[in-house]
């Protein structure tokens, strides 16, 4: 990128952007967006503007992510949370349950814990809800509680009923959910991050960590660990589950919550989480949720009708699409896709370990295990299938199982001995 990488180390620095995780030319457009709406004749006439515009500073972040998200995304982790939160009442009687929402876009994800909990019958004084996002765009639009169409997609959506009524913008949230939750501007990498808050029970930071290198993302986690409780949980995205497995903390137990907690038997082995050229090719939402979508090119559409004959001429396009497909939350066409690779170009571990976790996350328990283990079968250590598959196993009590999957995953994480050619 010669010059422009000031621009990639400011972003790194400032939110932990891995610029391999988006790609440089993500950055050099949002550089170049801000540069013309600047009126700057340069790049070192920006630089220069930056450095001293604090305004200018959080415009370019504005420039690189946008929100993305939707009411009651991943059902199964609300469902787990009224669950635990039920027994966590039981067990400390009278004690409020504090609940965090790190990074909480436009409002989304802290209002889906609120209206869960509440439809769950928890009373209004038995739990708060904390939002903090890097973006005060974003919280200024989760303040005003008014959500167009694209933030309620999937089925069934009677919470909708239950908890807004229409407005000349869209749906106006409730006032009583809109109680539960506290909004703020803050950013995870700043030491100073709710100073002065005691620990949270619950805290939910999904996919985020995919997004920073190693020591950002070890130093995130560290943050994570501060902000919950010792016996607190910690939700996060389906790709970050084997991250957490290797940092001590372990699934909660119960399928599709991608919920953890601290594993006190588990010696922390920290490894990164998959490079990003691997990352794009994961069937999950790519960015953190519910917040942040960066801003990248698009590119066009294969249609899933003719996904088989796209295979055969651009079998890397139809990688990238089934991951598309997968983000945008459309689970029948990613598997179509998928179908249509396996037909076009035969078994592949990559595409089996896509279909198990499009499995996992729609409760087809079985059904993934079986997509995992053929992707074992091909290549015994594919790491992601080894973590999914383990955490699987932990839920349904096979600790033994897990174990040797997991003791696998170290394996092939220690340095190789090359060997010598005979």
């Amino acid at each position: 990128m010669g010059e422009e990488q000031r621009f990639v180390r400011f972003l790194r620095e400032r939110i932990g952007l891995d610029v391999a995780s988006v790609g440089p030319a993500l950055i050099e457009r949002a550089v170049a967006q801000r540069s013309q709406a600047a009126h700057v004749r340069d790049l070192d006439a920006y630089w220069k503007l930056l450095q001293g515009s604090a305004a200018e500073q959080q415009a370019l972040i504005e420039a690189v992510i946008v929100p993305e998200t939707w009411f009651m995304r991943y059902p199964e982790s609300f469902a787990a949370l009224c669950k635990v939160a039920k027994a966590r009442l039981a067990e400390r009687p009278g004690v409020a349950l504090r609940i965090l929402s790190l990074p909480c876009s436009t409002g989304e994800e802290p209002y889906s814990i609120a209206m869960a909990l509440l439809d769950a019958g928890l009373a209004p004084q038995q739990f708060s809800v904390d939002g903090v996002d890097i973006s005060p765009l974003s919280v200024a639009r989760a303040t005003r509680g008014i959500y167009g169409r694209n933030s309620f997609r999937g089925a069934p959506l009677t919470f909708r009923d239950r908890h807004f009524v229409p407005a000349d913008e869209g749906y106006l949230l409730d006032a009583q959910v809109r109680a539960q939750v506290r909004l703020q501007v803050g950013n995870i990498l700043d030491p100073l991050l709710l100073g002065g808050e005691l620990p949270y029970d619950f805290v939910f930071c999904r996919n985020l960590l995919i997004y920073f290198d190693l020591p950002t993302q070890q130093q995130v986690f560290e943050v994570l660990k501060k902000f919950t409780r010792e016996d607190g949980a910690l939700f996060i995205g389906p790709a970050e589950g084997s991250l957490l497995a290797r940092l001590g903390m372990r699934p909660i137990g119960i399928a599709q919550s991608f919920a953890f907690v601290r594993d006190r038997h588990v010696a922390p082995t920290p490894t990164p989480l998959p490079p990003a050229t691997a990352r794009l090719q994961m069937p999950i939402k790519l960015l953190p949720e519910p917040g942040r979508l960066p801003v990248r090119t698009r590119t066009r559409a294969l249609p899933v009708a003719n996904a088989a004959e796209a295979v055969a001429s651009d079998g890397a396009g139809l990688l990238a699409q089934i991951a598309r497909l997968a983000n945008e939350g459309k689970s029948a066409e990613a598997q179509a896709a998928c179908d249509a690779f396996l037909r076009s170009h035969g078994p592949d571990p990559q595409v089996f370990y896509w279909l198990g976790l499009l499995s996992d996350v729609g409760g087809q328990v079985l059904q993934a295990q079986g997509y995992y283990r053929k992707a074992l079968y091909l290549d015994p250590q594919h790491a992601e299938a080894l973590a999914h598959l383990a955490m699987l196993l932990t839920a349904q009590g096979d600790i033994a199982g897990a174990r040797r999957l997991q003791e696998r995953a170290a394996r092939n994480d220690r340095p190789h001995v090359q060997e010598h050619k005979r």
